[in-house]
């Protein structure tokens, strides 16, 4: 029995594991050296240098360097800021954090709804954010990436048809939001934060609009990098840094749930469940990781003409906080879908596995409607079940993963079929988590 999904574009899959880059180191001395004072080798290499807006950036940077507006500038005083004359904290190296693209396996979209999902994370896509702390009275920096926040353009037409193709949004906003949530919680919550500015940068892979998540996993990777420059990973529980990045991307009017926040933090295979007891209890669902080895093959299948996973939940939303009875019940039996699904998943009951991935796209045609749900979308559902293999969305539209109950020769089929149609297929590699497979609270 295999599992497959499906997309158009290349992406080169990771070793089976949720990485993180780079290494993180603390020193503390009395005072700072001045350039003149010779520098004692038992404190390591020299503090990172990052050139100040004005001074231009280096060949391999992004020429457009956007300092922080100063309502964000965490290098201000406040109650979330150790304010002191100089910073203590030289020699600290750069640090690089990843998160990778999510696929909703069952329940989806019910996590807006207090629902319940099985989701996973997959290393073919990934987001990287990268952190260079400043020197002494240096700036914050947000810098922009050179093809995702592109501001030089050879033509007026090649500037619409950027724009028609990638929209106008780039990740720029995304680590600035995160930065500012970030800062927020740490003053609510009584989090002191040293005074050392940085410079964030990012990369991404992921591809834009095909519901994996793609804005998120830039918002996750880079609060690992504030956490880790910050010293505080040990102060915000691991159950509650989802919020926190759901928050950030509300900050920016993303229409979004929790699950593919949870998926990305933990890494993995992770059960979930947003009943409202435990969000008015806990303020967060609860979740359980699972061993991904349950999971069968799976294989990915991206349009090119993806739909916006940004606003495909609106009308839906509404009748459901309007009381529709239809909507309600769908939604509660989407929830109950993820339930079962973990269950077949443990039983390794992949035929049961491919119904209930059926019925989940069923349910949520029914509720959106084709005209939100696209015609490019259900193209790539029905070239799938053209060869009986089960089908739904990885997310809100864009991308679909499929599973093949047959096994290989109905694999075959499948990728001929999604050829033939103008999609790709790739196979999926799952992103392990990082945390250990248990029951209870992850202990970082």
């Amino acid at each position: 029995m295999v599992i497959s999904a499906f997309f158009v574009g290349s992406g080169e899959g990771l070793k089976h594991q949720h990485q993180v880059v780079g290494a993180q180191r603390d020193r503390e001395i009395n005072s700072i050296p001045s350039a003149s004072t010779p520098r004692d080798s038992r404190l390591g290499p020299p503090p990172i240098s990052i050139p100040r807006p004005d001074q231009g950036a280096p060949p391999s940077r992004c020429s457009h360097p956007i300092s922080i507006p100063s309502h964000l500038d965490v290098s201000k005083s406040g109650p979330g800021i150790t304010k002191n004359r100089k910073p203590t904290y030289v020699g600290m190296t750069e640090q690089e954090h990843r998160a990778y693209a999510r696929v909703g396996l069952l329940g989806n979209p019910s996590d807006m709804y207090g629902g319940k999902t099985l989701s996973f994370t997959i290393s073919n896509f990934w987001a990287t954010v990268h952190l260079a702390p400043s020197d002494d009275g240096g700036p914050l920096v947000i810098r922009p990436h050179p093809r995702h926040d592109l501001v030089d353009f050879a033509s007026l037409p090649q500037l619409v048809t950027r724009l028609q193709n990638e929209g106008y949004n780039g990740g720029v906003r995304l680590l600035m939001a995160i930065c500012k949530v970030f800062y927020s919680h740490c003053i609510q919550h009584g989090i002191a934060l040293k005074e050392q500015n940085f410079t964030l940068s990012y990369d991404t892979n992921i591809p834009r609009q095909a519901g994996l998540s793609g804005s998120s996993a830039i918002i996750c990777a880079a609060l690992s990098c504030l956490l880790d420059f910050y010293n505080v990973r040990h102060l915000i529980k691991v159950e509650i840094r989802p919020n926190i990045i759901l928050d950030a991307e509300k900050e920016l009017g993303i229409v979004a749930g929790l699950q593919d926040r949870v998926a990305q933090v933990y890494g993995g295979l992770v059960y979930m469940d947003f009943g409202k007891e435990h969000m008015d209890t806990l303020g967060h669902g609860v979740y359980t990781p699972l061993d991904i080895n349950l999971l069968p093959p799976l294989r990915l299948i991206y349009a090119d003409n993806p739909s916006d996973s940004g606003k495909v939940h609106s009308t839906v939303r509404q009748r459901w906080l309007d009381g529709e009875e239809f909507i309600i019940s769908s939604m509660e039996e989407v929830a109950r879908l993820a339930l079962d699904g973990r269950k077949a998943l443990l039983d390794k009951n992949y035929r049961e596995l491919a119904r209930l991935m059926n019925r989940n796209f069923d349910l949520r045609r029914q509720m959106f409607g084709d005209d939100v749900i696209g015609t490019v979308n259900i193209k790539m559902v029905e070239a799938a079940r053209s060869v009986g293999a089960a089908a739904k969305f990885t997310g809100s539209g864009g991308a679909v993963v499929a599973l093949c109950p047959d096994g290989e020769a109905q694999v075959l089929l499948l990728e001929k079929a999604c050829r033939d149609a103008g999609f790709l297929v790739q196979r999926i590699q799952v992103a392990p988590s990082p945390l250990p497979l248990t029951e209870g609270n992850p202990p970082f």
